[in-house]
């Protein structure tokens, strides 16, 4: 071995035996010694106190400082000078090591370069008052000159380790309630030219970060954990913990902050940002009156989120909240609705307006481009704003084009079917927000659709190549350019809705249409479903989603009214053909009730009112009209010989005029129920003829050989009948003919009962064909020989004729 490494080694032992030795005498001298400085300790951790600092015992620790000198601290506790009143240690710990400079030491001053903290209880208490146990430690008087004992540098802590800890900030003025059990929080400090800087390894449980108790805590029950780098710049008064990773639970964040210590009250400003979490994950770390709000809602796939908090120690309001988020390609669960493919830029501040505070009314959620699908309806948002979470009120621009067939995933194909078409749709609203679902919206935009084919289900109405306009004009609704086609009726409209939206979903049983239709030709029949009863509705069967606004649709389209005012150049009905038709008639769900109805028909006129009203699966009409100057002919033909089955229209010529009051029931392929009509019928023949009338043919042939009885002329004639049931009451009537004169009376049954009876005098009227006095033509009807007959059931049905006495005449009178 050379001399000079053995030199070396001998050195190199030599200043270790003397540490080792100096380590001993220091050991010795503290234990010989530990009263008096266990003394000194009190005194220098007393010197800048307002209060008292207590230590129960201290014992060297030699390991743990070597090549310093450590001692333990034994029950320290800290206390303000006005503890009896509120009895909240500043400090309370069982265990509290200290390592000292060991050179200063032999100097006689005690420089603390590391502290170890073991089940101990910090707790900074403010009261209502804003009074603090902090006021322990004595604020510097710059001014004031430091005394020559007092004139020491302040003591360095180099390192700290803190185990089984607990930290509590507990606010009473701001209510404001911080508590964490700190299961590690250790690292170093290094001191630049103003201040410290702190590497530092945290790991703590999260029992309670209340910046306002009446709200509840943010990060409840959650543990901390991560690495943090923690400076204090002296000349500016400011703790800053830059941005760093720390885990919340398992989710990574990036958090940092400061704390403005300088200014009383203590402002700070926390940055928590997460870049892939989970929706509910995020929310469980808020405040109860955020999260409650927030769980209402779900996202399924992560999302990336920035919150800024800024507020103060002081003062019992909440602090600034600013919430940044971005969604993309996710899918949205809210009450009532389920959107998938949702892409959004997200904010939520509780500072929507400058200078209103840090509430509830004063949150708002905006959302930037917000683009989703919904029941595979495309639709895109512009700028989405939620306000005011005290009452919330939603705004923003609804934008979506889309096939109307998509329409049935959202109302179901059970009330309206549409299979055909195009929807453009332009929607400005603003609406109050009742358990998160909309409630007196204000709409303005435009919905159109075009080509659509639907179907009216519980009526079985179909309707092709359809078009409407529905334009939105805050609470009312304009409905323009409306086409629809069933069949060979097409149907243009036009109307609108007073106070629409409040109605729709608050009441949309009373909802009003007020209509204008107009019609090139109109074929009734194709619209007999309105007839029928209407067929139940099943339940929808639900999918992640609420089915409210089909029954409210429902609702509207079954128990809402409408005011129609009709116009239609051609009106077809089986047979009966009316032209230039006009009408105003009310549709209901009780019925349809027409008023002042009017057209052309058969060479005159036709005008009515009626009502047709649903009674189980028969619909009750009653209707009063005035026909004028129609042909008798092609009016019994076109409503099937009113039931009659003798005459009918082939053997009826005139012009017929005529006011009925007639009810009765209707089935829904629109016959008339045999043996429901009731009402009155009085009629007025003019210009009449009866032709080829077998019944009279076949006793006139014998009665009256050579008269012409194929065509009987009957110039006026006029009469009332009463309808009961199958029974019609022919009121006395004269009639006078070209072939005879007759008085008739009796009952015409359309069943069984006719019984008719007929004055015939034999004398041919052509023998009074020159007289002009009118006294005398009816003085002269009845002379001479008078037949009467009996028009009566037959016993195989039919009905028969027989001549009767007059005496049997007066019998059955």
């Amino acid at each position: 071995m050379p001399l000079w490494l053995k030199r070396a080694i001998q050195v190199f032992a030599a200043l270790i035996i003397l540490i080792i030795i100096i380590f001993i005498g220091l050991a010795i001298y503290v234990n010989v010694n530990k009263k008096s400085l266990l003394v000194s300790i009190n005194k220098e951790l007393n010197r800048n106190i307002n209060g008292s600092v207590t230590v129960g015992a201290m014992e060297p620790t030699f390991l743990k400082g070597f090549p310093g000198v450590s001692v333990s601290l034994k029950n320290v506790e800290i206390r303000d000078s006005l503890w009896k009143i509120h009895h909240h240690s500043l400090l309370t710990a069982k265990d509290f090591d200290i390592s000292v400079n060991a050179m200063a030491l032999l100097r006689g001053t005690i420089e603390i370069r590391k502290i170890a903290i073991n089940d101990a209880e910090a707790y900074l208490y403010t009261d209502s008052t804003g009074y603090s146990n902090t006021s322990v430690f004595k604020k510097k008087t710059p001014s004031t000159p430091a005394s020559k004992e007092e004139n020491t540098s302040p003591a360095e802590i180099r390192r700290f380790d803190l185990n089984d800890v607990r930290f509590i900030l507990d606010n009473r003025k701001g209510n404001k309630l911080f508590l964490f059990a700190v299961q590690d929080f250790s690292g170093k400090v290094d001191y630049p030219s103003s201040g410290w800087k702190a590497d530092v390894n945290l790991k703590t449980l999260v029992r309670s970060l209340a910046f306002n108790t009446k709200r509840g805590s943010f990060v409840k029950d959650k543990v901390l954990q991560g690495k943090m780098d923690i400076s204090y710049d002296n000349d500016l008064g400011i703790i800053e913990v830059k941005p760093n990773i720390l885990n919340i639970g398992n989710d990574p964040f990036i958090i940092g902050a400061k704390f403005k210590i300088a200014k009383d009250p203590t402002a700070f400003t926390i940055t928590v940002e997460a870049r892939s979490i989970l929706w509910k994950n995020a929310s469980a770390l808020l405040a109860p009156n955020i999260a409650s709000r927030l769980n209402m809602f779900n996202l399924d796939k992560p999302i990336a989120v920035k919150c800024i908090i800024d507020g103060d120690m002081g003062g019992g309001g909440d602090p600034s909240i600013l919430v940044n988020a971005s969604v993309k390609a996710n899918k949205l669960t809210s009450p009532g609705a389920v959107i998938e493919h949702v892409n959004f830029s997200g904010v939520y501040t509780n500072n929507f307006i400058n200078g209103n505070g840090f509430t509830d009314a004063n949150s708002a959620v905006k959302l930037y481009r917000f683009s989703g699908t919904y029941s595979e309806i495309p639709f895109t948002i512009d700028t989405a704003f939620l306000h005011n979470f005290e009452k919330p009120v939603a705004t923003g621009t609804f934008r979506s084009r889309f096939d109307v067939s998509k329409l049935n995933n959202v109302i179901g194909d059970d009330m309206l079917k549409f299979t055909k078409g195009t929807a453009d749709l332009k929607m400005h609203y603003s609406a109050d927000l009742v358990n998160y679902k909309l409630n007196k919206p204000v709409l303005n935009g435009v919905l159109s659709v075009k080509n659509a084919d639907v179907s009216y289900v519980p009526r079985n109405v179909n309707f092709k190549n359809t078009s409407i306009t529905l334009d939105f004009r805050k609470e009312d609704l304009l409905i323009k350019d409306i086409r629809l086609q069933s069949g060979k009726s097409i149907v243009f409209m036009d109307g609108s809705i007073k106070n629409f939206l409040n109605l729709y979903y608050n009441a949309p049983e009373k909802i009003m249409f007020n209509w204008n239709m107009r019609s090139p030709e109109i074929y009734l029949g194709e619209f007999l479903g309105f007839l029928s009863s209407r067929k139940g509705r099943a339940a929808v069967k639900s999918k992640g989603k609420s089915n409210v606004s089909a029954s409210q649709l429902n609702q509207m389209l079954e128990k809402g009214k409408a005011q129609i005012n009709l116009k239609v150049a051609k009106v077809h009905y089986n047979k009966f053909l009316g032209t230039d038709a006009t009408a105003t008639f009310l549709l209901s769900d009780a019925g349809l009730y027409l008023n002042d109805a009017s057209l052309k028909h058969a060479g005159g006129s036709v005008k009515l009112n009626g009502s047709v009203t649903q009674i189980g699966k028969l619909n009750r009409f009653a209707v009063n009209t005035v026909v004028s100057n129609v042909s008798i002919r092609d009016f019994f033909y076109s409503f099937d010989n009113f039931g009659l089955k003798s005459p009918t229209y082939k053997n009826l010529r005139g012009n017929f005029f005529t006011r009925t009051n007639v009810s009765g029931n209707i089935t829904s392929a629109g016959k008339v129920i045999p043996g429901s009509m009731n009402g009155t019928v009085i009629f007025d023949l003019k210009n009449g003829a009866l032709v080829n009338y077998e019944a009279l043919q076949s006793v006139g042939k014998f009665a009256f050989p050579f008269r012409d009885l194929n065509n009987i002329v009957i110039n006026n004639l006029n009469g009332k009948f009463d309808i009961r049931g199958e029974k019609v009451t022919i009121n006395p009537m004269k009639i006078s003919s070209s072939v005879l004169n007759m008085d008739i009376a009796g009952i015409y049954s359309m069943g069984a009962g006719t019984d008719i009876l007929l004055d015939i005098p034999l004398r041919n009227p052509k023998k009074d064909e020159e007289i002009t006095d009118k006294k005398e033509i009816r003085e002269r009807r009845m002379k001479g020989i008078v037949v009467h007959i009996q028009a009566a059931d037959g016993e195989d049905g039919k009905i028969k004729f027989k001549l009767v006495r007059k005496r049997d005449k007066n019998k059955t009178e």
